[in-house]
């Protein structure tokens, strides 16, 4: 018998944004890549874009996270066990800048815009060499802050400047996250700065008094903290962030990272409670101040391709739209080339050749059909081992249902109508493919799958 399935359109939650995915690290490389793709007869770094922005030929993200390095690979400094983890740097002296640097990944920025990414937004790890304390992209010791407050301005002006380059390159830098995972110590292994919370509301101060005088960047968004795992200090840093009145003119929204490593105790583990709690902390102090997801990934060893990481991540999904109720959801990175389960493509140095993931084209199940402007809406249903999302934009409804079970399962509608419906799956046979409903009363949702169901 079909479960049945209710959508409340009458009952609203957020408005949605973009989802999206960082370049570090991956576009370095990739954007050097100008050898033909045999199946799609495009260049390798072409065909990786349109796979991951184009709204035809690919999943059509929207977000392009671009990594504003701290310049240790021009220096050599510091410990960095793969040389794929050093970041270069646009940054000379005080008023002098290389626009040369850094091509490659400039390149693949330019190309993810030209396939579809409507938004870009500057990250940064570590700041610039020449303005950290020991002149390194990480510190040496842990706990200790890398950036000295007489330098706070400085940063910002670097920062600045380098969106306003850009900026007038035409690219939609839209947002600049200065801090990424202040709490972390950030000793080696790749770059990053560990900053206490009130150095961080320091920092964006220090960027809010900035933009205070630079007209060009009037539509210029702060983001932050991006703190590195759901349960720990998120509402000190929060709280801190959002104490600055001028800083507040110019924060786009609170960015988390939804890692939840596990800890030795169970009720450690409990990601959904965490997600809870923040979520009831920020409608009571901070009901108008949006809340993204900007990093996640699934931390654990192997090249997993199929479709077990794929429901992870898709879990993780469903758990921050519907109980954090973000407004946006980034990936960590897009690309990877190591041998661990994280990205959407993994590529192979040696053959400079690429292998996509079901974890692609699950995200594309989300990112495809749930544009910008996108209301979430009520749904229920009467299996509860299925997982709903319901959004409404327009005349469109975009339900996306997670199989999580080895079961084939059955469902229909209560309220809408599959005349004019399409179903796009995802799972060990399937990758985001098309079927037409035509009206059929009852829809099967395979094992272990994702799937949207498209009502127009």
């Amino acid at each position: 018998m079909a479960a049945i399935i209710r959508i409340d359109k009458t009952k609203q939650y957020q408005t949605f944004g973009r989802f999206g995915a960082s370049a570090a690290w991956w576009a370095q490389i990739v954007g050097g890549w100008e050898q033909i793709d045999p199946e799609s007869g495009k260049p390798v770094r072409e065909r990786i874009s349109e796979l991951l922005y184009s709204k035809e030929n690919g999943i059509g993200m929207g977000i392009y996270r671009y990594n504003l390095g701290g310049g240790s690979k021009h220096s050599g400094r510091g410990k960095f066990p793969n040389p794929a983890r050093r970041a270069e740097s646009f940054d000379i002296s005080e008023s002098e800048y290389d626009w040369s640097r850094d091509k490659n990944a400039v390149y693949m920025m330019n190309r993810a815009v030209r396939d579809g990414a409507e938004e870009v937004i500057f990250f940064v790890n570590s700041p610039p060499e020449r303005l950290t304390k020991n002149h390194k992209a990480h510190s040496d010791r842990a706990g200790r802050e890398n950036l000295s407050k007489k330098n706070y301005a400085a940063f910002a002006k670097y920062c600045l400047d380098v969106t306003e380059h850009f900026l007038k390159e035409g690219l939609p830098v839209r947002c600049l996250s200065p801090v990424n995972e202040p709490l972390w110590v950030w000793t080696g292994g790749q770059e990053g700065c560990h900053y206490r919370p009130r150095s961080v509301r320091r920092v964006f101060e220090a960027f809010a008094s900035a933009l205070d005088n630079r007209p060009a960047l009037k539509n210029l968004r702060l983001s932050g903290a991006e703190n590195g795992d759901i349960r720990w200090f998120n509402k000190s840093y929060t709280r801190q962030l959002l104490r600055s009145k001028n800083a507040q003119k110019y924060i786009d929204g609170v960015d988390v990272h939804s890692y939840c490593l596990p800890a030795p105790f169970p009720f450690l583990n409990n990601r959904t409670a965490y997600l809870e709690r923040f979520r009831k902390w920020m409608d009571r102090y901070y009901p108008n101040v949006d809340v993204k997801m900007s990093e996640w990934t699934h931390m654990k060893g192997g090249r997993d391709k199929g479709m077990d990481s794929a429901l992870e991540m898709a879990r993780v999904m469903y758990e921050d739209i519907s109980i954090l109720n973000v407004t946006s959801w980034q990936h960590w990175i897009a690309v990877s080339e190591v041998d661990y389960c994280d990205g959407l493509i993994y590529i192979n140095l040696d053959t400079k050749t690429f292998e996509t993931t079901k974890r692609l084209y699950a995200t594309g199940n989300f990112s495809k059909f749930i544009r910008p402007g996108a209301k979430r809406v009520n749904i229920s249903c009467g299996d509860a081992q299925l997982q709903l999302l319901a959004f409404q934009n327009g005349g469109e409804t975009a339900v996306i249902v997670i199989n999580p079970t080895k079961e084939k399962k059955e469902v229909s509608f209560e309220n809408e109508t599959a005349q004019n419906a399409k179903l796009y799956v995802t799972d060990e046979k399937n990758d985001l493919c098309e079927h037409d409903l035509r009206g059929l009363p009852d829809i099967s949702i395979s094992a272990r799958s994702v799937n949207t169901i498209l009502f127009s």
